[in-house]
């Protein structure tokens, strides 16, 4: 397996597809997922040329489960890190969920140097917490809900979740077994403390202000029937914070629209990395 150990010791693990000559896209994944949850951009990506790499976040997947560092500025240092060891330039960084909360924070300690363009996808950013200043989030007993969920029960609450995640309780829904399995797979496969530590960084991070100096073209996607990440507090107010932005909403798709909407996504990535700069 490839591996590199950041400077607190932890053994972070990755894999680097497609050709090494190709214009990087880095993929960073969300909760409680691993680096597969990107296994089908990778491969459409990979075979047309480009570099592909997804790590696992610290406490995730095959990645070291530390007791401490599972936070999202450690998390954004650890991808500062991979981009480092790997000499990546002119990358494009793509993060789902609690992944686009990684690619603002990163941004917002390390600043575009590496970077030539950025996509947000069903993303955490601004804030999912209910505030005075943001009314529109979700309260703290939905968190404190599924941190209760995952102390009692991790393994059910995992296979629980794949319903709203993957929008599979709605009518007309094809969610496959497999699907869903994979799901709790990649949940499983992840530290308990490093992943109930998470919760609190993807529900109350504020990105407000690393949204702010995103100084890079930035393609921001969400579904409007998205029942983790509500695309009001999200990606709706985000497009307005970032300079610039390209928002594309899709009709009545969930917040795992990278596997149920694989073919529509992949093709809104393609041609948003092929693009001619902004």
């Amino acid at each position: 397996m490839s591996t590199f150990t950041t400077k607190d010791g932890t053994e972070i693990y990755y894999k680097d597809w497609g050709d090494k000559s190709g214009r990087p896209v880095t993929f960073s994944h969300g909760w409680p997922l691993t680096a597969d949850a990107w296994d089908a951009q990778m491969v459409f990506l990979g075979e047309r040329g480009f570099r592909v790499i997804a790590h696992d976040r610290r406490g995730h997947g095959r990645s070291s489960q530390p007791w401490h560092g599972n936070d999202m500025d450690t998390y954004a240092d650890d991808l500062a890190a991979l981009m480092a060891s790997l000499h990546l330039e002119n990358v494009v960084m793509v993060g789902h969920s609690t992944g686009g909360g990684e690619v603002a924070r990163y941004i917002g300690r390390h600043g575009t140097k590496r970077v030539s363009k950025a996509v947000l996808l069903g993303a955490v950013p601004p804030l999912m917490l209910k505030t005075e200043a943001n009314p529109g989030g979700l309260p703290i007993d939905v968190f404190d809900g599924i941190r209760a969920g995952v102390a009692a029960d991790r393994s059910q609450f995992f296979k629980d979740l794949t319903t709203p995640f993957y929008g599979a309780n709605r009518e007309g829904a094809k969610v496959s077994q497999g699907l869903r399995d994979s799901f709790w797979l990649q949940g499983m496969a992840g530290g308990h403390k490093g992943l109930f530590d998470c919760i609190r960084q993807f529900s109350e991070t504020d990105f407000s202000e690393d949204l702010k100096k995103f100084d890079v073209p930035t393609l921001i996607v969400h579904g409007d029937d998205d029942q983790i990440v509500p695309i009001g507090a999200s990606a709706m107010l985000s497009a307005k914070l970032v300079k610039g932005a390209t928002l594309k909403v899709y009709p009545g798709a969930p917040h795992g629209l990278g596997s149920t909407h694989a073919d529509q996504f992949n093709a809104d990535l393609l041609a948003f990395i092929e693009s001619s700069e902004q």
